[in-house]
């Protein structure tokens, strides 16, 4: 073979490589602005919750105090573990569009991160829930093109969080349920929470899951491991709870979105499928472990690309949403971006993680 040829083929092999690896993996920075880009885990707190707690939480249980920029504090909570800081830019929607905006997003589906209301008796939780869906639906009715939001339920009390979620429904905006992953202590499976799961199913609203006070809270109050383990191995928690105490199996229509990319929990699935075959602990256990990852969905939260590329390869393109947990500490920030990062993608798959999954999940049409 002349040197002409070699060089002629040699060329000819990396500019295919080269083609291939454009339509797998585009460069960053993609234009989407054809897209409706919706991060699916965005906080807020309603300036009614925020006005509820500082004038009756006192006296339920809540230590209320202010920071150095006049931002309402939750300070303690029976049960919680962290402080609550309300900013302005997780209260002010006007504020929250224009840092939407600056982030490329289109729209947010609001929920509520801690306190939450599960330490609050259950006449006051009900009424702080009441005004957190009131005020989601307002702000959706507001801005029809950039907020839809969240249910709030008193979970301790499982015949008031019935009602409210029958009431919630039926305004306008709110697109799923946003429930802690323990409810004071107590793991989702037990049959208590059944009949809002299966009002949740019938009326075809996703299930949101959220971190709250880790159970192992003070093992973990050094080098932030509150947030950098604790909130991973709730996740885990939540969705093992699920799997084998029968809800997804007792609830094949409902969906459940996991933070964190599901924490823990795609990663260990090896193990759970291993100890069904041997625990006498799981010998119910119909069905191997794995095929219950393709019924949860999972958001972006690993905040390293090579992960993101693990956690799709395990669940599937198709269960990833785009959410952030903005504007919290241990957010994605710039979520086009980090998007555009994750290796080994085609434009359609990163299409379908910013904008059609999370469209599809909330019914937002």
């Amino acid at each position: 073979m002349s040197m002409h040829r070699r060089e002629f083929l040699a060329a000819s092999g990396a500019a295919a490589l080269a083609g291939c690896a454009n339509i797998a993996t585009p460069s960053g920075n993609g234009d989407y602005r054809k897209l409706r880009v919706i991060d699916a885990h965005a906080h807020w707190y309603p300036q009614e919750f925020v006005t509820l707690m500082e004038k009756e939480g006192p006296a339920n249980g809540a230590k209320m105090g202010k920071d150095a920029e006049g931002n309402a504090v939750v300070l303690s909570v029976n049960g919680g573990t962290q402080t609550s800081v309300m900013r302005r830019n997780m209260v002010d929607l006007d504020l929250m569009i224009k840092e939407m905006d600056a982030r490329k997003v289109n729209m947010y589906a609001l929920s509520m991160t801690n306190p939450m209301v599960y330490w609050a008796p259950p006449a006051f939780a009900l009424k702080l829930s009441q005004a957190a869906n009131n005020a989601g639906s307002a702000a959706h009715l507001k801005y029809p093109d950039r907020f839809v939001s969240t249910i709030m339920l008193p979970m301790q009390d499982p015949k008031l969080a019935v009602a409210e979620l029958e009431r919630a429904a039926k305004l306008p905006g709110l697109r799923a349920l946003n429930i802690g992953e323990h409810i004071n202590g107590k793991n989702l499976h037990e049959k208590e929470f059944w009949p809002i799961y299966e009002r949740a199913e019938a009326l075809g609203l996703p299930i949101f899951t959220h971190n709250l006070y880790p159970t192992d809270g003070p093992r973990l109050k050094d080098f932030f491991m509150i947030n950098t383990l604790g909130n991973l191995s709730e996740d885990g928690i939540a969705a093992v709870s699920l799997i084998c105490g029968g809800v997804m199996d007792a609830f094949p229509k409902l969906d459940v979105y996991l933070p964190h990319a599901g924490g823990t929990f795609p990663f260990m699935i090896g193990r759970l499928d291993y100890a069904i075959g041997v625990s006498p602990a799981l010998k119910h256990m119909k069905q191997p472990a794995h095929r219950y990852l393709k019924r949860f969905y999972y958001d972006i939260i690993t905040l390293d690309p090579t992960v993101m590329k693990m956690v799709i390869d395990l669940v599937g393109v198709d269960r990833v949403v785009m959410g952030t947990d903005f504007p919290q500490l241990m957010a994605v920030k710039q979520p086009v971006d980090f998007v555009d990062s994750v290796p080994g993608l085609t434009r359609r798959e990163r299409e379908m993680i910013l904008a059609d999954n999370p469209a599809k999940l909330l019914k937002i049409t």
